[in-house]
């Protein structure tokens, strides 16, 4: 959000609704704390931002109810978002998904995020997939420094990316994505101009099934390196450009069968952006009041380095911190950075479907702290899924957010023309 207000600033130009583009940075970046008053957060408040912050959404209902986990959880047809080597393993030939996210209805009506998404298998091991992600900024007025009208603009991001996955053996494989980024907060303006990006992910996923006395258990090991891309520019190169945020996200999922009809699946995931934090100005101010100038300078400089380079010193920025007085300082820093979520998915005859999980976020890098339920039915080629969040924080905008699903498998349908055809006879 920093690179919105500063251009703003810089063009002399504001939004009579400027409140809610700052409402989305900061809550996509980080969720206002609601213990800023204690003198830690000056020390150790210290959140990561990025351009394009939409991209880390969960899109699906599916994950969405299970506390945003889904790198290692069984193959579906939103695994593009999550983890496109899941695909190789998708038991359809083919599928396809269209879900719906009203975002931040407790705070405005009119954000929202919509993902499609879909897959192909053939030759047996092999799959491509594809998604496109929209994400909506509502409708805004737009005034000058005198408060006269300006019209409207309607900022939007959205971003299309296309993968290949492939069994390397029996129960592992591995999966590249090639994605555009295409970011539109510019309204009325002619020195500021749309961004454009290029990314990649890196994904792998290991299949394993495990004999139990109930019957075939099921564990999955997932790893997703995603959005090592290009830095995102909105002013064509003028000055540096923004990171965008570049994540690795690691988890372990087991499905346990109680007989032929129920099942439990249990799942875990660990969350890193792999970019560096922004240097704080407050960090290089010594105790009597004094900037510290060639030094933040410096810090500046270190963190205006190239995007791959940004995802190295992402482990290691925290330690660059002049208030990281040891290396046990730097070394809890950057574990603050890691995130957790936790995930239950009971199912019935693989038709009904209940969720719950959790997701935590470290105080000091935004305490979006927040459970999650949810729901699904599936007829033969059709599923039905809702997600909801109950955030832990009262003030939370997060709070009742809601997520819908409805995708469809080849297979199914195959099966219901088959129905058809028999019935006819």
């Amino acid at each position: 959000m920093r690179f919105i207000v500063m251009n703003v600033m810089k063009k002399e130009i504001k939004y009579m609704v400027l409140k809610k583009l700052g409402i989305i940075g900061l809550l996509l970046c980080t969720t206002v704390l609601s213990f800023a008053q204690t003198s830690d957060v000056k020390n150790y408040y210290n959140p990561l931002s990025t351009g394009v912050p939409s991209l880390l959404i969960s899109p699906d209902a599916r994950a969405g109810g299970m506390g945003d986990v889904g790198v290692a959880t069984s193959p579906d047809i939103n695994s593009q978002h999550w983890n496109p080597a899941k695909y190789a393993f998708a038991e359809s030939v083919a599928g396809a998904s269209l879900s719906y996210t009203p975002w931040l209805r407790k705070i405005v009506k009119d954000i929202d995020l919509v993902y499609l998404s879909g897959y192909y298998k053939f030759l047996g091991p092999q799959a491509v997939s594809m998604s496109l992600r929209y994400f909506s900024l509502g409708e805004i007025s737009l005034t000058d420094n005198e408060g006269n009208p300006m019209g409207t603009g309607k900022p939007n991001e959205f971003s299309i990316d296309v993968a290949y996955s492939r069994q390397l053996s029996k129960h592992f494989s591995m999966a590249v994505a090639m994605r555009y980024i295409y970011s539109n907060l510019s309204a009325e303006d002619e020195n500021y101009y749309p961004g454009h990006a290029f990314g990649a992910d890196i994904a792998m996923y290991a299949h394993i099934p495990l004999m139990i006395p109930t019957g075939e258990s099921l564990l999955g090991v997932g790893l997703n390196i995603s959005n090592i891309s290009t830095k995102i520019s909105y002013d064509k190169g003028e000055t540096p450009g923004i990171f965008l945020p570049a994540n690795m996200r690691l988890g372990i999922a087991y499905t346990v069968p109680f007989d032929a009809y129920n099942k439990l699946s249990m799942s875990f995931d660990i969350n890193k952006l792999l970019v560096p934090a922004y240097p704080q100005m407050s960090n290089y101010v010594d105790s009597t009041g004094v900037l510290d100038n060639d030094a933040y300078e410096t810090a500046k400089k270190k963190y205006n380095r190239s995007s791959v380079a940004g995802i190295f010193y992402s482990f290691a920025d925290a330690y660059d911190n002049p208030k990281n007085t040891t290396a046990k300082d730097g070394f809890m820093e950057e574990l603050r950075e890691i995130n957790w979520s936790a995930g239950l998915e009971y199912s019935y005859n693989n038709q009904f479907f209940v969720r719950t999980g959790y997701s935590n976020e470290s105080k000091w890098k935004g305490n979006r702290k927040y459970f999650t339920f949810g729901a699904g039915f599936k007829f033969t080629a059709f599923q039905l899924d809702v997600g909801y969040v109950l955030a832990l924080a009262q003030t939370s905008p997060l709070d009742q957010t809601l997520r819908f699903g409805l995708s469809f498998d080849v297979d199914g349908l195959r099966d219901l023309v088959d129905m058809a055809e028999r019935r006819k006879k």
